[in-house]
């Protein structure tokens, strides 16, 4: 699977932004929150993304496939070529990772978003204020 089909790919999950990172790294979030990473340029790791914990620890029993550096405690893999996964499997695991991420946001968070609503996230969008408990002082004090 060539970057382009990536991005054609993740795009197509709702709620879907891409920007680059660090450099040259492509990143798919939802909500801000990471799913995907490629890189676009040479390097050591292609792409990285979140997986479950148990086909975490099945992926990196496969060759090609390791532990995603500073991200491995967060059960993310990194793939050192694009072409170490069959394209059905990765879209699978793609799939599996906006799945995981998406679910880990907030019930709210996330409700907000399916309705379309004006709250957003954390990365300096508008949110919908909440009430705040009114305080009072006790007479003459």
């Amino acid at each position: 699977m060539e970057i382009e089909a990536i991005q054609r790919y993740c795009l197509t999950f709702p709620h879907t932004t891409e920007n680059v990172q660090w450099g040259a790294d492509l990143c798919f979030k939802v909500d801000g929150k990471l799913f995907v990473v490629t890189c676009l340029e040479p390097a050591p790791v292609r792409i990285s993304f979140k997986a479950s914990p148990e086909s975490f620890v099945q992926l990196c029993e496969r060759p090609g496939i390791h532990p995603a550096p500073y991200m491995a405690r967060a059960q993310w893999v990194s793939l050192e070529q694009l072409s170490t996964l069959p394209d059905s499997e990765l879209r699978d695991l793609i799939a599996e990772s906006y799945r995981l991420v998406w679910e880990r946001l907030p019930k709210k968070r996330r409700q907000h978003l399916q309705d379309g609503s004006s709250m957003t996230g954390a990365q300096g969008k508008k949110l919908v204020s909440r009430p705040t408990a009114k305080r009072t002082r006790a007479a003459g004090k």
